[in-house]
């Protein structure tokens, strides 16, 4: 259920035989976002020769590509190979052309849209989107040094910390580890800590697998 995907929009280019090729890569969630995305890069490059695209969406489990005019196989294909292989979601890339007057082969074109695409995600920022939980968890400040202690075992991202009458915390546990979470909490505690399970959701836990 956890998946790889961008955080913001990226861009990277280079040169082939005189043809300059120019990555776009950014965050869609829908097949909308996506054309809009598509559209708004060939508006931006309308005199270029050819803008090759693809996309993968989780919704439906969507991927779709287009050549833009290049030898069937040579563009799109190239570009959705890059992102698969990745393993890459809710992304969409965009891969123009502008045509420097050198024919690259089908080979060469095969080789440039897929090296358009890979530095396009090599300049884009990927996040590891992980099912998790959002967890509140309430203690005297008796039990908030053990608490602490605790947590990094569990990989856990800390979204909030509330120094009141009591200590409270929310934070973000991946679904796996929760039950566990849960009971060596209760035990090093004594059962005197309160802890809701605020409902499910996906979360970037790059940073906490980075520091491994």
């Amino acid at each position: 259920m956890n998946y790889f995907t961008v955080s913001k929009p990226a861009e990277a280019s280079f040169i082939e035989k005189k043809s300059e090729f120019i990555g776009y890569i950014a965050p869609v969630k829908t097949n909308e976002e996506a054309v809009e995305f598509i559209n708004s890069i060939k508006a931006k490059h309308r005199k270029a020769r050819h803008n090759v695209y693809a996309y993968v969406l989780r919704e439906d489990n969507i991927s779709r590509y287009s050549d833009d005019g290049e030898p069937q196989g040579t563009g799109g294909v190239p570009v959705l190979d890059v992102l698969l292989k990745r393993g890459l979601t809710d992304v969409c890339v965009v891969v123009t052309r502008y045509f420097g007057g050198i024919l690259l082969g089908g080979g060469g074109l095969v080789r440039a849209y897929s090296h358009g695409a890979s530095i396009a995600c090599d300049a884009s920022e990927i996040m590891h989107m992980c099912h998790c939980r959002l967890v509140k968890i309430t203690s005297d400040y008796n039990m908030y040094g053990k608490i602490t202690y605790l947590l990094p075992d569990f990989e856990t991202i800390t979204l909030s910390s509330d120094f009141g009458s009591d200590v409270s915390l929310e934070i973000l546990v991946l679904s796996e580890k929760y039950d566990s979470l849960v009971k060596q909490l209760t035990d090093v505690t004594n059962g005197s800590v309160s802890i809701e399970d605020c409902g499910e959701r996906y979360h970037d836990f790059s940073s906490v697998k980075k520091s491994q």
